[in-house]
């Protein structure tokens, strides 16, 4: 079975979310997954639901959430180990799915270059399925995927001042 490229961007909420589902059905269909999440440190509550899944694997390559901020070098450091370590899992061709979590974010604030992701796309496995992540996806990565959602954000209750709740935004 051929391998696709997905593709979930945009400035609306979801995206995580969808690629998230879509681990969850592979896992059911027994499928080996591996979710690398850049950027991201803090705990979320699919990193406890993704524990009773053996088939899914995954780790985070974030320190905190610098979001509201500029990188510092750990952050700059942390996302590269995880570049090179989802580097070696992509090519070792061991997990039927790789979800590459805020990658569009790392790409955005500089963590690492569109120009490595594109060469670490065109090395991908053929049967292995890639799904990216993120706002602020370049256009490179809109050429490249096979399959491109993009989420708009009509209207959120964060604007009411709402905040994060666990279960469903964290």
């Amino acid at each position: 079975m051929n391998g696709y490229i997905h593709l979930y961007t945009g400035n609306g909420k979801g995206k995580t979310t969808a690629a998230l589902g879509l681990a969850l059905r592979a896992a059911g269909a027994g499928k080996r997954i591996f979710i690398a999440q850049f950027v991201k440190g803090m705990h979320y509550s699919e990193l406890d639901a993704l524990t009773r899944f053996p088939e899914i694997e995954l780790k985070q390559y974030g320190l905190d959430c610098f979001i509201v901020n500029e990188p510092t070098q750990k952050d700059i450091d942390a996302a590269r180990k995880g570049l090179t370590e989802v580097t070696a899992i992509i090519t070792g061709n061991k997990f039927d799915i790789v979800i590459l979590d805020e990658l569009c974010i790392a790409l955005h604030y500089h963590l690492f270059e569109t120009e490595e992701i594109l060469s670490l796309l065109n090395a991908k496995p053929e049967n292995m399925e890639i799904v990216m992540t993120g706002r602020y996806a370049p256009p490179e990565l809109y050429e490249i995927a096979d399959l491109v959602t993009e989420m708009t954000e009509i209207k959120h209750y964060y604007s009411k001042g709402i905040e994060a709740r666990k279960g469903i935004e964290f």
